[in-house]
């Protein structure tokens, strides 16, 4: 197998971007393991409420990603100047959405909610956690731009750092505002919601001074602000337009499946979100040798090396199988241990048991699914990327559907959509590389 880069070449772009992705869902861990403190229907609430959020969040993160394809390729030709207008226009896109979606979202989320969640206690419960947690948008999607530049020019190390310091402001935020330390009032969801949401303006300014003080602005056009151009962002809006829609499908798909597991009652969506959380980590492992998958795809094809972009996906999927099986398999043989982070209710912990090795088996599947899935949006193709995604959602939707509406089968049984989801993705992008078409796209 020729390839182009060493297996520790890769992990040395691949292990600061799974640090950083392990730090940052620490937040939502840290949510979880708080409201597991709190209550079942706070925990059950703060599953609906993450994933809405997150669903919103990733329209911003697709536009990122497109954004981080064209760093990349940029980088790849020696263009480095022009990584600073791609840049800032994404920062001015990125803004304005913000703005549109905190309206939006204040203004519509409690009827949305109160129309698809049956617990009127979870639902009371998670628009006061969303009322609060939107104010985020206005940090988090800055910070994704700056994600977006370090992922695209590999130098990933900035992002650890980031994280370490998002994190740690996450829980001495929550700490305080959860269970109301140092003079503040216990506001419980809501106060998870409002420390995660200053966790990520800590993150905005860290990434601010660092890039100020410690990066080549010069090289990379950063030094100078430059005007809004709507040809640049029309040109930005031609790769990431289908990332932010198949994000966001993908995203919101998942929270049906949410949507759906509430109707089966408080205990069931418990279990969903600790399980989920649970996940997190082999998760963000597997996100982290993708994304680093992607950007080195689009550099490869950028220096004109297509020929080494099969090899160099493959290595990235036996590296991350190396890495997240022996996880899993930890996991798998002590679930009780695990799941007592999330909780202290021992017969919630025996309850989630089976939902926990159902999710650890999806992984057979999911390290080779998502790597190649992200590999075929670092080609540039990212429409043809949506369009494989829409035809797995919706294998996965025909699933839940049947499962868990029709059937109403055990949590457990309803965890198998992972596996039809991961393995639909994963052939589907496989076969799309093979055939090569994506050598001829120019973006």
């Amino acid at each position: 197998m020729h390839t182009k880069y060493t297996n520790g070449e890769i992990w040395k772009v691949a292990y600061p971007i799974l640090i950083s992705l392990i730090m940052e869902q620490l937040i939502g861990m840290t949510d979880t393991a708080f409201m597991g403190r709190v209550g079942e229907v706070e925990l059950g609430a703060s599953a609906i409420a993450g994933v809405y959020y997150l669903a919103i969040f990733m329209l911003g993160f697709g536009f990122s990603i497109g954004s981080q394809i064209l760093i990349a390729r940029r980088n790849g030709e020696g263009n480095f100047r022009m990584i600073g207008s791609i840049f800032y226009q994404g920062i001015y896109f990125l803004l304005a959405m913000a703005l549109l979606m905190f309206t939006l979202s204040r203004l519509f989320s409690p009827w949305i909610l109160s129309h698809v969640v049956a617990s009127p206690r979870i639902c009371e419960a998670a628009v006061s956690y969303i009322n609060w947690r939107v104010f985020g948008f206005f940090f988090s999607f800055v910070a994704i731009m700056f994600r977006a530049f370090f992922v695209g020019t590999t130098q990933t190390k900035t992002l650890t750092l980031n994280s370490i310091v998002m994190v740690t402001s996450n829980v001495v935020f929550n700490y305080i505002l959860v269970f109301g330390k140092l003079g503040f009032p216990a506001l419980g969801i809501a106060g998870a919601a409002i420390g995660s949401s200053l966790a990520e303006l800590v993150s905005m300014l860290f990434f601010i001074i660092y890039t100020t003080r410690k990066v080549d602005c010069a090289k990379y056009g950063l030094n100078q602000l430059v005007s809004f151009r709507w040809t640049e962002l029309k040109r930005i809006m031609g790769v990431s337009l289908w990332t932010m829609i198949q994000n966001a499908v993908s995203i919101s798909t998942w929270f049906l499946f949410f949507i759906f597991i509430e109707h089966l009652g408080e205990r069931s969506l418990a279990i969903t979100n600790i399980v989920r959380n649970v996940s997190s980590i082999p998760f963000m492992t597997i996100t982290a040798f993708a994304s680093t998958c992607s950007s080195l795809v689009s550099n490869l094809i950028g220096s004109r090396e297509a020929r080494y972009v099969m090899p160099t996906i493959r290595q990235h999927v036996q590296l991350c199988t190396c890495i997240v099986w022996p996880v899993i398999l930890l996991i798998a043989c002590l679930p009780t241990y695990v799941l007592h982070i999330y909780t202290d209710m021992p017969d919630l912990v025996e309850a989630a048991v089976p939902t926990l090795w159902v999710l650890c088996s999806s992984y057979l599947f999911q390290c080779a699914g998502f790597i190649f899935f992200q590999s075929v949006s670092g080609t540039g193709d990212t429409r043809s990327a949506f369009l494989l995604e829409i035809v797995a959602l919706t294998c996965y939707l025909i699933f839940i559907v049947t499962v868990i509406l029709l059937l109403k089968m055990d949590v457990a049984v309803c965890w198998f959509a992972e596996h039809v989801y991961a393995g639909a993705i994963g052939l589907l992008s496989y076969l799309y590389l093979k055939k090569g078409s994506w050598q001829r796209k120019q973006i």
